[in-house]
Order: structure tokens, then C-alpha cells, then sequence
């Protein structure tokens, strides 16, 4: 059984579930009709990073902010979608270990040239902040703009909505954390007591969306809870008896498909499934979560810069699959918050 379960790779940010093998003819069918895609090679060209063939995988994964419809009552917006999450996750050749490099959304950026989904032209900018990129130009944009920054290719893409990501919580069954101290934010709608919870999906995306509960209110404190909280869903994950349960296995992985947009070439169950299958020995022990280097913004207060030397050693270290120095680890507003150790 539990070689079995191994063949379910999790991977969110906050959070995915990625998994096959639930049959064919009828269901496959419909599973297959339930994801999104985009085909980010031809939109994008010949004009990126070269794809390095050295047994490693670059993807980008994103937790979608569209305020529309389902998510409407976390809020709403001033214009268009945010990408409200954003993640490198970089797989080791071998596939055996992983870094995960959390983008803060209020970093600024060069941002290249984009299309909008309507077909106008947006010309580059050199100061904007990360997650405009999405909201410009959707999926599309947000690769150009990341492989800009890192000179890295992206060989795949994910996205996960949040009405996915809450009912994939409950199909779940809950995630079960520790929160060391209380949380208390009104704007995400979360209150936890100090202790162990089980959460609902609805708890679960006020966690990894919190910012007022915990620490100083800062993006870079949001992003220790969904690296805790990630590390949390893939642990349960392996604890879940979905093939002894050929009904619950189903509804998983229809929720899951839902709530996926990939990248054209994992558009279909088998294509995730093979995906995944490649993943499946890296737990919550095989990953090193990094946070992208950060500073203040001399410019604005309210947003952040990359800092350039560390940076430019992380993506680095990622490109040659090196590990990340630990002197990055150590560098930026990001490495130490607030936030660290609150949720485990």
C-alpha cells in the first residue's frame, strides 16, 4: 500500500494534486475534459532560455487570484486576475530532491514585452511588480517574465485556482497542522487556536493567504506558512488510503483536474500521470524551500527588490543543478520572519 501511495505527487502553493491511473473510456474522458491548458511553447517561441538536458525539470507553479465567481468572497479586485502565489519548483536530475523558490508578489521586476489574452501588445517595463505579469498577460506572460529574470527555462507550468484548492482540501479530508501560537485574521477569515487542527479547504486557504494573523503583516511571513503548509499536504497525502477507496480516489483526482490550468504538454491524465509518477520519491524531507532573496525597495516602502548577488548565485546554483548555497538561504528579509515555526 504504501508503494502505492507513493504514486500521488503533491505539489501547491500552494497546492497541487497530481495523480492517474483512476481508468479509462468514460472517466478518463471526463477527467481530461476537466483541465485547462495552455500552450506556452508556441505562444513564447524560440525566443527563451536554452533547455538544458541535464536530467533536471523547472516549473512554474502558480496559486491563480481571480477574485471571479467561487472566489469572489475572498475579496475582490481592481482590474484583472493576480497570480497570488508564485513558485519555482526545481527537480533534481534523478528526481530525487527539490528546491522550492517562493516569488514574493510584491517583488518588482523587469517585465518583458506581453500580449494580453485580447491580442494587444503591452510594451516592457523595468520597474513592475511581480504578479502584474499574470494580470496582463495570464499564463503566457508570467513563464516570459520568470525565465527573463532567471535565465532558466520553464519546462512545465501549473496553476490551481482558490475554489480548487479549498475543495481539494475537503476531498482530502483536511490537512492536519500544529500552529504553535494563535492566528487571528479577519481579513482571511481564519481563527486558530494554538494547537493541532485538521483543516477544512476554507481553513486552509485562509492560512497560506494570511497576512494580518502572524508576524508583521508581510508577504515574506505568508510565504513560511504555505512552505509549512505545503510540506503539511504532501505528509497527508501519503497518509490517505486512496486506493482502498476506489470512489474517494475519483473524487480527488475530478476535483484536482478542475482545479488545474498546466502547460499543453501535461493536458491530459496520462501526461500528469507520468508527470507524477517521475516525482514520486521526493517527500516533504527531499524539499528545500528557499524564499527569493529580498530587500527593501528604496523606491516604495511597500514592495521588495531582489537582492542582486544572492540571487544571481541562486539561479545559478539552479541552472548548473547545484544545491542552493546556504549563504543564500541565510540572505534576504525573507530567510528569517516573523512567521518561522508557527506552523509545523
Amino acid at each position: 500500500m504504501r508503494r502505492k501511495g507513493r504514486r500521488i505527487a503533491l505539489w501547491s502553493a500552494g497546492a497541487l494534486l497530481l495523480l492517474g491511473g483512476t481508468g479509462a473510456g468514460l472517466l478518463y474522458m471526463k477527467l481530461n475534459g476537466n483541465l485547462s491548458s495552455v500552450d506556452i511553447n508556441a505562444a513564447l517561441g524560440k525566443n527563451r532560455p536554452d533547455n538544458v538536458d541535464n536530467g533536471s525539470m523547472d516549473i512554474l507553479v502558480l496559486g491563480s487570484d481571480s477574485r471571479a465567481g467561487a472566489n469572489s468572497k475572498y475579496g475582490r479586485d481592481e482590474g484583472s486576475s493576480r497570480s497570488d502565489t508564485a513558485m519555482i519548483v526545481h527537480v533534481y536530475a534523478g528526481h530525487k530532491q527539490a528546491s522550492v523558490v517562493s516569488i514574493p508578489r510584491d517583488t518588482i521586476v523587469s517585465r518583458p514585452e506581453c500580449t494580453t489574452q485580447s491580442g494587444k501588445t503591452v510594451p516592457a517595463v523595468k520597474r513592475e511588480q511581480f504578479n502584474e505579469a499574470y494580470s496582463i498577460g495570464g499564463a503566457v506572460c508570467a513563464v516570459k517574465t520568470v525565465e527573463a529574470m532567471t535565465n532558466i527555462r520553464m519546462d512545465h507550468y501549473l496553476e490551481v485556482d482558490f475554489a480548487g484548492f479549498q475543495n481539494l482540501i475537503d476531498k482530502l479530508g483536511g490537512v492536519e497542522v500544529t500552529t504553535t501560537k494563535p492566528i487571528n485574521d479577519r481579513w482571511s477569515h481564519l481563527k486558530l487556536d494554538a494547537g493541532t487542527h485538521t483543516l477544512t479547504g476554507e481553513q486552509a486557504l485562509g492560512l497560506v493567504r494570511t497576512r494580518h494573523g502572524v508576524g508583521d503583516g508581510s508577504d515574506l511571513g505568508r510565504i513560511k506558512l504555505q512552505q509549512a503548509f505545503i510540506k503539511a499536504l504532501i505528509n497527508q497525502v501519503k497518509h490517505v488510503g486512496l486506493f482502498t477507496n476506489p470512489t474517494k480516489l475519483y473524487g480527488i483526482a475530478d476535483t484536482a483536474t478542475k482545479a488545474l490550468t498546466t502547460d499543453k504538454d501535461l493536458a491530459s491524465v496520462d501526461k500528469l500521470y507520468g508527470f507524477a509518477n517521475s516525482l514520486k520519491g521526493i517527500g516533504p524531507d527531499q524539499m528545500r524551500m528557499v524564499t527569493l532573496p529580498v530587500g527593501p525597495d528604496p523606491r516604495d516602502q511597500d514592495r521588495v527588490v531582489p537582492l542582486e548577488e544572492p540571487t544571481a548565485q541562486l539561479w545559478q546554483a539552479l541552472k548548473a543543478d547545484q544545491p542552493v548555497p546556504d549563504a543564500v538561504l541565510k540572505t534576504g528579509d525573507g530567510a528569517k520572519t516573523q512567521a518561522d515555526g508557527v506552523v509545523k
